[in-house]
């Protein structure tokens, strides 16, 4: 027997848009931008002082105030995208066998707020004064950890770190534990809570972010001319995965069916991708060859791209050596261009972005398209969204420390 076949059943979502899937597609297919002023503090000293945050979320929807003051916001964001995703999927939790359940979940930073909010304790009112509740709030793996303990889930309980492919490595790793008959159900995909002055300041340092503070719905521009950096944005979103004939018995709605996972290293830079885009390369093939494509059946790519000068054209290229003549007819957009970057989210959400244009026939727009980069010349649907009949598409997901990460998903019928 070969592999078992893994859908997709449930999306849930934290967004700039606002929350619920809902919400994020209705963002995305209209073209908006949900990057402003930062909020969440005085960003008035800084390069970059504009970000995509999260601006209605309330944890009481779906925790306890007690059991909310206890996680950090990564982790609240984390529970509340998986609560959505078992409704979506029509979930009981209680029905679910919890041992053939899984918790994966991914984040690039995990608790930083908690980090700083307890540093500053220390700092000012000493050792004594510090949470007992710091710890198990700061560490990453209560991502997958709180999620596990909301839904009971008792199958593998893990949390992936891997930077800016971090939600993509969870999904990619829970659809293997189900192809393997580890388990039957995953909820998975990532949660991040970055807008905070530290990140901000360490990514200024870096001259990555954008700093086009005077308008800022339209600093996030991949492809374009004149990009200069990326936009940092927070958020999550979850999945739920499911053996096919476990959804088949309990007759839920397929969403759509993961059939590709590429994960490589290119193990070149911790910042700059590989010459020639080699890694990259190498996961979008081995994520199209596992689906048993050729890659001109492949019609839409969301893509990694951030928005920044090398980072962009260095993926357009990647793109062009998978697919030859055929990238020329392909759809390629980048969402970053109205959610910013989510970093250990993105993953997640640009699945559940990439599962919605499949079932929606409607390839999400890149904005900010107005003097198209000659070195990114393909067809990166601008400025609006395009009704297509999109079957198959493939998500990226590329992170520091050069992960690459590819995943392919098919309508279904």
């Amino acid at each position: 027997m070969g592999p078992r076949r893994v859908v997709i059943t449930g999306i849930g979502a934290v967004s700039p848009f606002g929350t619920g899937a809902d919400a994020l597609w209705g963002g995305i297919r209209a073209g908006r931008c949900g990057i402003r002023a930062i909020s969440r503090f005085d960003a008035s000293g800084y390069p970059c002082r504009i970000a995509a945050e999260v601006q209605d979320f309330d944890p009481e929807r779906w925790l306890p105030r007690k059991e909310a003051r206890r996680m950090d916001r990564f982790a609240q964001f984390a529970v509340a995208c998986a609560e959505m995703a078992g409704a979506d999927a029509g979930l009981a939790w209680a029905d679910l066998d919890p041992e053939r359940t899984g918790s994966i979940m991914g984040t690039g930073i995990g608790g930083m707020e908690t980090l700083i909010d307890q540093l500053v304790v220390l700092q000012q009112r000493g050792p004594d004064r510090v949470s007992p509740f710091f710890i198990p709030m700061m560490i990453a793996n209560m991502a997958s950890a709180q999620v596990s303990i909301r839904t009971g889930a008792r199958g593998p309980n893990i949390t992936t770190v891997t930077a800016c492919s971090s939600a993509a490595n969870a999904i990619g790793e829970a659809y293997r534990a189900i192809q393997r008959g580890d388990i039957d159900v995953a909820v998975t995909g990532g949660a991040e809570a970055a807008v905070l002055p530290l990140a901000v300041a360490g990514f200024c340092a870096m001259r990555a972010m954008s700093t086009r503070n005077d308008d800022p719905e339209r600093a996030s521009r991949p492809f374009d001319s004149g990009r200069d950096g990326f936009v940092l944005g927070e958020g999550g979103g979850a999945l739920i995965l499911e053996e096919l004939e476990c959804a088949r018995r309990r007759g839920a709605r397929i969403r759509a069916e993961l059939l590709g996972y590429g994960a490589t290293s290119d193990a070149y830079d911790v910042v700059r991708p590989a010459p020639g885009g080699r890694g990259q390369i190498r996961a979008m093939q081995r994520a199209v060859e596992e689906a048993g494509l050729r890659p001109d059946e492949v019609d839409y790519v969301n893509a990694h791209a951030t928005s920044t000068p090398i980072g962009d054209r260095e993926e357009v290229e990647a793109i062009k050596a998978v697919f030859g003549d055929h990238a020329r007819r392909l759809a390629v957009s980048s969402t970053k261009s109205m959610t910013g970057h989510l970093l250990g989210a993105a993953g997640a959400v640009e699945l559940i972005v990439s599962v919605l244009a499949l079932q929606e026939g409607l390839l999400p727009p890149t904005i900010n398209q107005e003097e198209p980069d000659p070195a990114c010349d393909l067809d990166v649907v601008p400025n609006e969204a395009r009704a297509a009949d999109v079957r198959v598409a493939l998500s990226n997901s590329f992170g520091f420390g050069g992960h690459n990460v590819s995943l392919l998903v098919r309508r279904w019928p």
